[in-house]
């Protein structure tokens, strides 16, 4: 079997260059990645203030004309999160979910000094679903966006550390950040602050590693584990946080013991029962089955091949989010139209695999998984190298005639394999 992965990073890394400004991916990636503060001011990223990305509006529009429901929204003050009733209600007649956004609550609040927490913004705001969508494939790892709305001189939320990194992207307003060293560096996502309140509160009595005030502009990187709070200042603020779930050796480590339980099926001795009357709670009874375990995972994690683990880790990749949106109703159209002449391109962050076994070849991604026969390989193989290509050159690849073509096309389209280039906006 063999196969060809379709998770390539861009060239330049356009998305995360743009966030970093005049520091290169490559020496972010060398002195900063998953450890390192890193501020990137507007000035040295040549002014641009993220206002495409998001706004003031952007945030009246989603709370009052959207219908946006929890967990979309939270809201905090005074260092705690509010329950859900203190700004949620039923929509009325046809819309009568109790977990809507309430406007006039959340006006009331957001009066008295409550921060707006909008979640999952790389779901339901385009331009940041794009971003979204772009950064990831730079960086290699899944990332969230949300936004954080803080009425002037107020503050959110108490010290505290994230378990993913994050990218603070200030978009309105000031905001003065505290930030100090990690109490537990690198920490996984099973190691939440609270866990170390105690610590965490000792930590934020101490100096500051970093006192600065961001600008609509300014970029922040925060690594997982560093310690921080953060203030409005003269007016509201707003920020986004683009929250980075880095891949670690620790999701090596677990994927590789899930492969090690799955395959011990096969070990005799395994399978065996404990002795009759066993007391679990006595190691000293069972002391030579540890051993014959210890040494039969041993064995078999040094038998483990490299390419065991990439797929396994290959399939959790692809899991971790979508690829870019498509529109049915315009997708549907536009195979039915399509014509040899037309153009297609694969769809931007599929996460695409083939896979060829007997005599037949299988495409792998993030929305489907179908096979043809294996003739269709070369067809599969132009389309997935990324570029556009004509329905009548991808069908040549295959040696199709022009009704075979089209219909593989449109079947590529309808499926969400393809898209028609500049037809969304996540197409580019």
């Amino acid at each position: 079997m063999t196969d060809v992965g379709s998770h390539r990073v861009r060239a330049g890394r356009p998305a995360l260059t743009r966030l970093l400004g005049s520091l290169s991916p490559e020496d972010f990636a060398r002195d900063h990645w998953g450890h390192t503060l890193h501020l990137a001011p507007v000035a040295d990223r040549g002014g641009d203030t993220f206002d495409d990305l998001f706004s003031l509006d952007a945030v009246d529009e989603l709370v009052s004309a959207r219908g946006l429901r929890t967990p979309f929204l939270r809201v905090a003050k005074d260092g705690s999160t509010l329950p859900e009733g203190a700004f949620t209600s039923s929509g009325g007649t046809g819309a009568g979910m109790p977990d809507q956004v309430d406007d006039s609550k959340l006006l009331r609040l957001f009066a008295d000094g409550a921060t707006i927490v909008l979640q999952g913004l790389h779901r339901t705001w385009s331009p940041i679903r794009v971003l979204a969508d772009d950064l990831a494939a730079d960086l290699g790892s899944p990332v969230q966006v949300n936004a954080y709305v803080t009425p002037a001189a107020n503050q959110g939320f108490d010290d505290h550390y994230d378990v993913h990194d994050v990218f603070v992207l200030q978009i309105s307003g000031t905001k003065r950040w505290s930030l100090r060293e990690p109490v537990l560096p690198q920490p996984l996502r099973s190691q939440p602050w609270t866990d170390r309140r105690e610590e965490v509160a000792a930590a934020a009595q101490r100096p500051a590693h970093l006192e600065t005030t961001l600008e609509p502009g300014d970029c922040l990187y925060l690594p997982r584990g560093w310690v921080h709070s953060a203030r409005a200042m003269g007016e509201v603020s707003t920020h986004l946080t683009i929250g980075v779930h880095a891949w670690t050796l620790h999701h090596l480590a677990t994927s590789a013991l899930d492969l090690l339980a799955a395959g011990l099926g096969v070990e005799d001795g395994v399978r065996r029962s404990l002795p009759l009357g066993v007391d679990l709670s006595d190691p000293d009874g069972w002391h030579d089955d540890v051993e014959q375990v210890r040494e039969t995972l041993l064995r078999r994690l040094r038998e483990l091949r490299a390419d065991e683990l990439a797929a396994t880790l290959h399939s959790r990749q692809r899991g971790s989010a979508r690829p870019s949106a498509v529109r049915p109703l315009a997708q549907v159209a536009a195979a039915q139209s399509l014509t040899v002449d037309d153009e297609i391109i694969l769809r931007p962050h599929l996460v695409a695999q083939l896979q060829g076994k007997d005599e037949r070849v299988t495409v792998t991604s993030r929305v489907a998984s179908f096979t043809l026969p294996a003739s269709y390989r070369p067809a599969l193989d132009l389309l997935l190298e990324g570029g556009p290509v004509t329905v009548r050159d991808l069908g040549g690849a295959a040696g199709l005639d022009e009704d075979a073509a089209l219909q593989l096309a449109r079947g590529l389209l309808t499926r969400g394999i393809a898209v028609v280039p500049g037809s969304g906006d996540g197409h580019r």
